[in-house]
Formats: C-alpha cells, sequence, structure tokens
C-alpha cells in the first residue's frame, strides 16, 4: 500500500522498509528523531520522510486505502479528545502574521487543560477511524462535525455523538442528509429522541481513542506542524485498521 500510494522520485529510497520500521518505532515510543536506534540508518532520512509526506497527504491516503476492506456505517460516531502539547511542539517558522495566527494555523491553542490540540474522528460501525480533524486546544466540537459527516462516501443510518454536539441546527442537518441523530439534550433541554439501544454503542469510539493512545506520539503531540500530527493519526489509525 505504502508503495501504491507514496510519491516516486527520481532519486529512490536506499531502504525504504527500514525508513518506514524507524518511523514506526517513533511514532510507538515518543523519542526524538535523533534519539533512532543506529539500526534504522541515519536518523535525518525518516525525519525527512515522515515531514515530506505529510506535508503530501501520503498518510491520509494510506488510511484512505487500508478502509477499502470495507467501512460499516450502520452507525458513525463523533468524538473529540484533547491532547496534549509538548513544550517542542511550539516553535514552527512563522510564514506570515503574528505567533498567535501562527499557532492557530498548525491546530495549537490554550485551554483549561493546557496547551495542546483539539483531535476530532469520525467512526464506523465497528469504531474504526474513518478521518480526522485537527483544531486548537480550545475549539468547539460543534463546528468541524459537519465537515467530518461530508468526508464519508455514503450517508450511514444514524450518526451518534455526546452532548457537545447538542445543536438544533446540527440535528437537523444530518435528517436532511437522510440519516438520523443520536445526540443526547443538555440537561436544561427539552427532550429529543434518542435511542438508547444505539447511544450504549457510543463507547466504540472511546475505546478507539484509548486504542491509538497507546502510541506515545498520538497522547501527546510532540510534532510543530499540523500535517505532521495528522500523519501521526493517520499512521496509527492504518494499523488499527490492519489489526483487525
Amino acid at each position: 500500500m505504502i508503495e501504491a500510494c507514496r510519491p516516486h522520485h527520481k532519486t529512490q529510497h536506499h531502504d525504504l522498509r527500514r525508513t518506514i520500521e524507524a518511523i514506526i518505532w517513533r511514532c510507538q515510543n515518543g523519542a526524538k528523531w535523533r534519539s533512532l536506534p543506529s539500526e534504522f540508518g541515519p536518523w535525518w532520512i525518516a525525519a525527512q520522510t515522515f515531514i515530506g509526506w505529510g506535508r503530501l497527504g501520503v498518510w491520509e491516503r494510506l488510511l484512505t486505502m487500508v478502509q477499502e476492506r470495507g467501512v460499516q456505517l450502520g452507525m458513525t460516531f463523533l468524538d473529540g479528545s484533547n491532547i496534549r502539547a509538548h513544550q517542542k511542539a511550539a516553535g514552527a517558522a512563522q510564514k506570515w502574521g503574528s505567533r498567535t495566527r501562527c499557532t492557530a494555523g498548525e491546530a495549537l491553542g490554550r485551554s483549561r487543560g493546557g496547551y495542546g490540540t483539539k483531535a476530532w474522528v469520525i467512526a464506523d460501525g465497528s469504531g474504526r477511524a474513518v478521518a480526522f480533524s485537527l483544531a486548537p486546544g480550545q475549539a468547539h466540537e460543534l463546528p468541524q462535525a459537519v465537515g467530518l459527516l461530508d468526508r464519508l462516501l455514503r450517508m450511514p443510518r444514524w450518526v451518534v455523538a455526546d452532548r457537545g454536539y447538542t445543536s438544533h441546527a446540527f440535528r437537523q442537518h444530518i435528517w436532511n442528509m437522510g440519516s438520523g441523530p443520536v445526540i443526547p439534550p443538555q440537561r436544561h433541554e427539552a427532550p429529543v429522541a434518542c435511542p438508547a439501544w444505539i447511544y450504549h454503542n457510543r463507547n466504540r469510539v472511546e475505546r478507539l481513542w484509548a486504542r491509538l493512545k497507546e502510541w506515545r506520539a498520538v497522547a501527546t503531540r510532540y510534532e510543530k506542524k499540523a500535517s505532521s500530527f495528522m500523519g501521526v493519526l493517520c499512521l496509527t489509525a492504518t494499523f488499527d485498521w490492519l489489526k483487525d
């Protein structure tokens, strides 16, 4: 699959398998690129490959390719997770504007939980990641939901989410798509239809985040660029698909 979706240049990798193994080792352990064991070859080759492919969207294409096994869309789950950023994640090169705008452009921001990133996932009925979205740590869940739903190849029967996605407009948007919303109301709101036997399955997306955060590069963000951190998420989600 990597051979099918990677860029092909005139100068090819000397040992691509070893480079991919180095990238996987680093994402599993959250170490510095310079700390790669010597058997993985020069550290800078793995670092440049991972960062460059992230900028070109290779890791996202890899996740899309593995989904050809079949996405189960009887139910679709939306959920976000706060991911703390390491101090080394700050300081990306500023090409325009102020530092605040630059960090926001790289999906970094401050919330009550500290400095970090908010990552959203849309998962299929089996609890496997279909697509991700990133925003600064203080961002709300709801603005990202419509964009994630638009990335599905076909409409699911049910869209399941927690109270953070409560909105009459969002529920109506789901109905207009031909799907049924399963989103409980806030405690101060009037009751709405939310079948308990469907909402009970929302733990599948929570278990997905638990599996992804077993990779230390997901549990803590070390990447300065949003494209690189998106690459980490897509790579780990690809392995989650292959494991089933």
